[in-house]
């Protein structure tokens, strides 16, 4: 069987736009209150006043008036089925005000019903929500159960036509007519028409009113689109208080970062590069770039990255709010791990420069690397850019014999009958390799080789054919 978990944001089109409880705020639609928050409502301010009545109650103490953001609400809700696709992958949106979440293949993972509770009631409220719950065995019984007191909405031991029958009719918003005929006959309650022959009902209340019973009762398939997981990543933590030390954001930081990793395992994606946008008292943003030079979904090591980048960052004001953006999800690839070496036994040199540029700064740390060119003072370049994917070994092999210190331009060697000399007489041990290159500007032709010094260094020298001198242009280390 099917278990549903309901989760009704009521007061989404408010919270979407405003999460503060200090002072009376109230959404509008056609100058019509839609949703009002605590403060407003202990003002008198109730659903469907008037604008001018609203400023008439609150002449002491002016309310906020917003007009409502579908799109924002939209956006919201995109948020929370990242964040829910981390606890069931069978979830979809409900009503534009509902997640829908099918939870029964998952009560193992979270050791029963209590601990995925827990872990659901947490993540909604960490992100400044509220929501009505309701657990149901199809999507609409979990979603008219949400509007049913705790103790009925929750208590699966109870047969579900009996949770079912204390509801009021005037739910089904879909058919006010019928419910209007229904409530002139004496019936107000679902148990009133629950308990009426199904034929009858139909032929009252017609088709689609049947249906819509008959799937709350499991005895009609629902219909719905899964939620399909999104190019992007984004999730928010709201604070409830003006947050003013980098140390109070880190307990966020930690949590929205292993949201994100839950949610890049689940989906086999990784990313290497994450945004931190700090939400001011004033509802100004500020945005702290992290970048790693390869894509992982660790957050102990993104979270040690933050914390780097954190503390260098001064706040300028009060914060109340963290919201981490992920806009480059990469396909995951296998890690290649030594099975013999233990991995803390030395630190990776891609978490080293990744500590480095986040506490230095993106362009702090350069790296060397091989241009197509044939002539190596060409060849070797030096670029802050870490994104570009390794070279691959063909594309390394030219430079396999060649040293990794070249001189700033080459150097000529003594010679004196057939020996050459730099720091004491050489002695050729590898070579030779031709190059020719630059024909049509300046004509290069060298035959290049490795030379041994008498203390045993090793040099790379080079005869230019066209000069009939000899150089030395670079040492081994």
């Amino acid at each position: 069987m099917s278990l549903w978990l309901c989760l009704r944001f009521e007061q989404l089109p408010l919270q979407c736009l405003n999460r503060n409880e200090d002072h009376p705020v109230a959404v509008i639609v056609g100058q019509r209150v839609l949703r009002a928050n605590d403060c407003a409502t202990a003002l008198g301010i109730r659903q469907g006043m008037g604008s001018a009545t609203v400023r008439a109650l609150a002449c002491d103490e002016p309310v906020q008036l917003l007009e409502r953001d579908a799109d924002e609400e939209q956006r919201c809700l995109a948020q929370l089925c990242c964040w829910a696709y981390g606890i069931t992958p069978t979830l979809q949106v409900w009503r534009q005000d509902c997640l829908q979440l099918e939870i029964e293949g998952c009560l193992t993972l979270f050791k029963g019903l209590d601990g995925l509770l827990d872990e659901v009631t947490a993540g909604i409220s960490s992100r400044g929500f509220d929501a009505s719950l309701g657990l149901g065995p199809t999507p609409t019984a979990a979603w008219l159960l949400s509007f049913a007191p705790a103790d009925t909405a929750m208590a699966l031991q109870r047969p579900l036509q009996e949770r079912l029958s204390s509801l009021p009719l005037s739910l089904l918003e879909d058919f006010s007519t019928t419910v209007d005929s229904l409530r002139r006959a004496g019936l107000h309650r679902m148990g009133d028409i629950l308990a009426l022959p199904p034929a009858a009902l139909a032929r009252r209340c017609g088709k689609d009113f049947t249906q819509l019973l008959q799937r709350a009762l499991g005895q009609r398939e629902e219909p719905g689109t899964d939620y399909q997981l999104p190019a992007t990543f984004s999730d928010e933590y709201w604070f409830g208080y003006e947050v003013k030390t980098n140390d109070e954001l880190m307990p966020a930081i930690q949590q929205l970062l292993q949201c994100l990793c839950r949610f890049l395992r689940n989906t086999q994606l990784r990313t290497s590069d994450i945004t931190w946008r700090l939400i001011g008292i004033d509802h100004k943003l500020s945005d702290v770039r992290v970048c790693s030079t390869s894509s992982h979904s660790d957050w102990q090591g993104w979270y040690q990255l933050s914390r780097i980048r954190f503390e260098r960052l001064a706040l300028s004001g009060g914060v109340e709010g963290l919201i981490l953006e992920c806009n480059s999800l990469l396909p995951g690839q296998l890690e290649n791990i030594d099975l013999f070496s233990p991995r803390n036994q030395r630190e990776p040199l891609a978490a080293l420069l990744d500590r480095l540029r986040n506490r230095l700064g993106l362009q702090a740390i350069e790296k060397i690397g091989c241009r197509d060119e044939h002539l190596p003072e060409f060849a070797v370049m030096v670029s802050s850019d870490h994104s570009s994917a390794p070279a691959s070994a063909a594309s390394a092999m030219p430079c396999a014999q060649r040293p990794f210190w070249l001189m700033p331009e080459p150097r000529p060697l003594r010679q004196r009958g057939d020996r050459l000399y730099w720091s004491g007489a050489l002695e050729l041990i590898y070579g030779p390799e031709r190059i020719e290159d630059n024909w049509w500007r300046q004509p290069v032709s060298r035959d290049y080789y490795i030379a041994a010094g008498s203390s045993g260094q090793h040099y790379w020298v080079f005869h230019e054919r066209i000069s009939r001198q000899w150089y030395i242009h670079g040492v081994f280390a």
